[in-house]
């Protein structure tokens, strides 16, 4: 078994070797057909969290694997399946977006979500600045475990600004939408491993940076609408977008590469 799996691994490394030389149609039918079993896999797990029938989501899965075939380089080193999985994802989501599919989250997480939507107005007002995630929490009456959990997952079921790229390989940039996780887990163990780079980076952004990015990425806010809300100009706000996005670029690139490693 192992040693069928090694020389299967062997030929898709060839091929894409191949490919990356000669792209033909016949190399990358064949490449579509060695890793139709990872389509089928995110396809399944999608398949769980909306409406559409799994063999829509399948077919829209392909094309997110003939783009990660189009774009991949073999000579930067990492494995073509760690990069291809975000392709497929991203491929998936925007067609759920777009056909406004709701990702299902616990009924608690969103309930958490609305009202911290009343609680933070009420804080920033109270303390003339936006509220920590330690202090939402806290008004909340949540861990700060669950209450990233529920804010996170709220997010993630929004039509997001899901064409910012966040991640610029060579020839191929990554998009907010395409390492946005998947919330297919059942547990909090498994969700948060599904979502610890993207998580993880963001809360190394010093917290102004965060929000910004927040508010204007993943709420759609406009700058000034987040200037307002955050205290600050317009132009502090570009600032920290900016800041941001390339924090996010330097924190993600590593982790992406050492998946692949």
């Amino acid at each position: 078994m192992a040693a069928t799996q090694s020389c299967i691994k062997s030929n898709g490394i060839e091929l894409l070797v191949a490919y990356h030389q000669n792209p033909t149609i016949e190399l990358r039918n064949k490449l579509v057909k060695l890793h139709t079993g990872l389509v089928r896999k995110i396809a399944h797990q999608f398949s769980h969290q909306c409406t559409e029938p799994y063999e829509d989501l399948e077919q829209i899965g392909y094309f997110g694997l003939i783009r990660a075939i189009e774009r991949f380089n073999p000579k930067q080193g990492y494995a073509f399946s760690s990069f291809a999985v975000p392709y497929i994802r991203g491929e998936i989501m925007h067609f759920l977006r777009d056909r406004a599919s709701l990702i299902k989250i616990p009924r608690r997480w969103q309930e958490i979500y609305n009202q911290s939507q009343k609680v933070r107005k009420e804080l920033t007002l109270s303390l003339g600045r936006c509220p920590t995630d330690a202090e939402l929490a806290g008004y909340l009456q949540v861990s700060i475990e669950e209450w990233h959990d529920s804010n996170l997952a709220a997010q993630n079921r929004m039509a997001l600004s899901l064409d910012t790229t966040v991640v610029q390989h060579v020839d191929c940039p990554i998009t907010l939408g395409e390492v946005l996780p998947d919330i297919q887990s059942t547990t909090l163990q498994q969700q948060a491993e599904d979502r610890e780079q993207l998580q993880g980076a963001m809360s190394q952004l010093e917290e102004k940076t965060r929000t910004a990015v927040e508010f204007v990425f993943l709420k759609e806010l406009s700058r000034k609408e987040a200037a307002k809300r955050i205290g600050i100009s317009p132009m502090t706000v570009t600032r920290y977008l900016q800041r941001g996005k390339e924090q996010l670029e330097a924190l993600l690139q590593p982790q992406m590469m050492q998946t692949g490693a």
